[in-house]
């Protein structure tokens, strides 16, 4: 009961401080620890968020590529080892031509991406030239990296990185013959029965669906206010980001994937496994998997949690899978908030760890 009270009194403080926005779940083995929604789906008409509300899950969606491609391993029609560029027919590029399917997988590519970290620009910059309305095919988002420079030779870094996932999703429906979102729809939402999670675009009526609010500062770098971000972030869902879901259909994806629903034994152990080095800090390393992100035990190479989060203007989530205690961490935001440092007190909660890495 001590934890349980902990956890609890970990997510009101945080709701609290960080006027939390969005719907929170914490499951260890059968026993649900919180349930709850906060904050607003609309705020002009001041509707609540409720537990069913549709969040935009943002890059969390490399999930759902992640286990299509792999389907598409264990039926023979794909190789990990498979260069990516002699699959699709883009003629003109940038992209090394040793890509593999695991460098997307695992951000280990070195490619060009969309939008350049650490650059001082802002991701809604992509979309001053070309509306972010224009895109709404996976073959709409290739000018936005193609002719980027290489940033390493595959293989031999790592960086985060949206464009690989929307190459993946193209040799999804390359190899399949099926729009990419209908194939995820039938074997992926389907098997794991998430009834509420789709693909949508902004202008559709979508029953039950969050607004995504970004922030206004002002000069000061204070928060003044919100606005809808329906100018600032591509307009549907491709194979990167944006389906839409809820934290009850998130905690099925989770539980279909890890028990075997999805794929195979040799893939659901590929993907439950971390794969390719990040980073390391106090006691903590990090590395990618297929879509998925590991914190590691230092010393003993256990993993403390899986995870994978999405961030964009007016889009927060997190979702994490700490193994050792069975706990399922699922939290979707429709504004900022610091989700992700939520994840990592919980998973204190479990292990002796320091302050956020």
């Amino acid at each position: 009961m001590k934890r349980r009270d902990n956890i609890k009194n970990i997510i009101e403080k945080f709701v609290k401080e960080e006027e939390f926005s969005g719907a929170i779940l914490i499951k260890e083995e059968q026993d649900m620890l919180y349930r709850d929604a906060h904050g607003h789906a609309h705020r002009g008409f001041k509707v609540k968020n409720k537990i069913d509300t549709k969040f935009d899950c943002g890059g969390v969606t490399k999930l759902f590529t992640t286990v299509a491609i792999l389907q598409l391993v264990e039926r023979g029609l794909l190789s990990l080892d498979d260069k990516v560029m002699n699959i699709l027919d883009i003629k003109e590029s940038k992209i090394n031509r040793n890509i593999t399917i695991f460098h997307l997988l695992t951000h280990s590519s070195g490619m060009g991406d969309d939008y350049e970290w650490g650059s001082g620009k802002e991701y809604s910059d992509l979309f001053i030239h070309r509306p972010n309305y224009s895109i709404e095919k996976l073959e709409d988002a290739l000018p936005l990296f193609i002719n980027k420079e290489q940033v390493f030779e595959p293989g031999e870094g790592t960086n985060y990185n949206n464009g690989a996932f929307i190459l993946l999703g193209l040799v999804i429906e390359k190899i399949t013959g099926e729009k990419y979102q209908e194939f995820v729809k039938n074997n992926v939402f389907s098997k794991a029965d998430m009834s509420n999670t789709g693909f949508f675009n902004m202008s559709d009526i979508v029953e039950n669906r969050a607004e995504c609010y970004e922030d206004i500062i002002d000069d000061n770098n204070n928060l003044i206010g919100f606005k809808k971000n329906i100018y600032s972030y591509p307009s549907c869902g491709l194979s990167d980001r944006g389906a839409l879901t809820t934290v009850d259909d998130m905690l099925k994806f989770y539980d279909a994937l890890w028990s075997g629903k999805l794929l195979g034994e040799e893939m659901t152990k590929e993907m439950t496994n971390y794969k390719v080095f990040s980073n390391e800090n106090n006691d903590i390393k990090t590395y990618y998997g297929f879509g998925i992100d590991y914190m590691v035990s230092k010393e003993e190479g256990k993993v403390y949690m899986a995870t994978k989060t999405g961030f964009n203007y007016g889009v927060v989530a997190c979702t994490a899978f700490i193994p050792e205690y069975d706990v399922k961490i699922m939290i979707l935001g429709n504004q900022y908030a610091n989700i992700y440092t939520l994840a990592y007190n919980i998973l204190r909660e479990y292990y002796q760890l320091g302050e956020r890495c």
